[in-house]
C-alpha cells in the first residue's frame, strides 16, 4: 500500500503545483512546499480526486511549520522537543485526531510512511493552545528538505511522468528492501523471525533517547524495544529470550540501520543525496 500512497500524494502535489502555486512563492523550495501541502489537503480530505482511497477521520487536523520556527515559538520545556530536539531545514507535521484511537491511526502511519518523514512525538494535545478543550491526541512527524521524493515531483513537474516506485525503499515500506545483504538468493536462508521482521506491516518509532522505541504490529499490539539493553516486551522475548532478538528488535535494528527512524541518541538519519 506504502507505494499506492506514494503515487497519490506525488499526484496531489503535482495538482497542487498547477491550481495553488502560490503555496511556494516565498520558498526557495517549492517542491517541498507542494508535498507537504499535498499531504494536509489528503488527510484533511480537501483533495479533489485520488487514486487510492483515502479512509477519512473524523477530527483529524493537519498542521505543519519549519522545525526550528516552531521552536522557538514554544517554550523550550514543551515536551516534544525532549526526544528530538529542534531539526534545522525540517518540516514538522502535527496531526490532530480523536483521542478515542489507541493508537496513531493507520491512515496517518502509510501516508506519512509513504512521503519518506520519522514519527518523532506521539501525546496529548490537552497542553496545545486552542485545542486544550478538545479530546484529542497528536502525533509529531519530522520530514527534511532536500529528501529524494522531492527529486521525483521534480522530474514528474519537468518532464513526462514516469512509472513511481517507492523512493528506493526509503519510503517506509520495508518488505521492497532486503534485510541482510545485497543477495535476493539469501533471502530464502533467512532465519524466520526475521523473515517475520521484514514482512510483516510494523510501524517503529522513537519513544525517547538512551534506544527506547515503540512497535506497533498489524494486529495493534504495541511493544517497547529497548535496542542497549536488547530487550522487547512482547510475550516471545519475556518467555524465549531468543538468541539474535525476537522480530520487533530485529524490525527496530533494521530500521535504525536504514535511516528509517531517529538513531537511539535522538539524532535523525541525514537525507540521501
Amino acid at each position: 500500500m506504502t507505494d499506492q500512497y506514494l503515487t497519490t500524494v506525488l499526484d496531489e502535489a503535482e495538482r497542487v503545483a498547477e491550481h495553488h502555486e502560490q503555496v511556494a512563492q516565498s520558498s526557495d523550495n517549492p517542491n517541498h512546499e507542494y508535498l507537504r501541502y499535498a499531504v494536509l489537503r489528503l488527510l484533511e480530505d480537501e483533495a479533489d480526486e485520488t487514486s487510492v482511497e483515502i479512509p477519512q477521520i473524523d477530527g483529524l487536523t493537519v498542521g505543519y511549520g519549519e522545525d526550528k520556527a516552531m521552536y522557538e515559538s514554544w517554550d523550550d520545556d514543551v515536551e516534544w522537543w525532549e526526544t528530538v530536539p529542534p531539526q534545522a531545514e525540517c518540516t514538522r507535521f502535527r496531526m490532530f485526531y480523536p483521542d478515542k484511537h489507541e493508537a496513531v491511526p493507520r491512515v496517518i502511519v502509510d501516508v506519512m510512511a509513504a512521503l519518506g518523514a520519522w514519527r518523532v512525538w506521539t501525546g496529548s494535545a490537552a497542553a496545545c493552545g486552542s485545542y486544550d478543550h478538545r479530546e484529542r491526541r497528536e502525533v509529531h512527524y519530522l520530514w527534511p528538505e532536500g529528501h529524494p521524493v522531492e527529486e521525483v515531483l521534480h522530474e514528474r513537474l519537468s518532464g513526462p511522468a514516469e512509472a513511481v516506485a517507492p523512493d528506493g525503499g526509503r519510503t517506509g515500506d520495508v518488505r521492497d528492501r532486503l534485510v541482510v545483504d545485497e543477495n535476493p538468493k539469501s533471502q530464502d536462508d533467512l532465519e524466520p523471525r526475521t523473515k517475520r521482521a521484514v514482512a510483516e506491516a510494523m510501524d517503529v518509532s522513537l519513544l525517547s533517547k538512551g534506544g527506547r522505541y515503540e512497535v506497533q504490529s498489524a494486529s495493534g499490539n504495541r511493544y517497547e524495544v529497548d535496542v542497549i539493553d536488547k530487550s522487547c516486551t512482547c510475550p516471545d522475548w519475556q518467555q524465549r529470550s531468543p538468541e539474535g532478538g525476537c522480530k520487533h528488535l530485529r524490525r527496530v535494528d533494521h530500521e535504525i540501520k536504514q535511516g528509517r527512524v531517529p538513531r537511539p541518541d535522538g539524532r535523525l538519519p541525514a537525507p540521501s543525496n
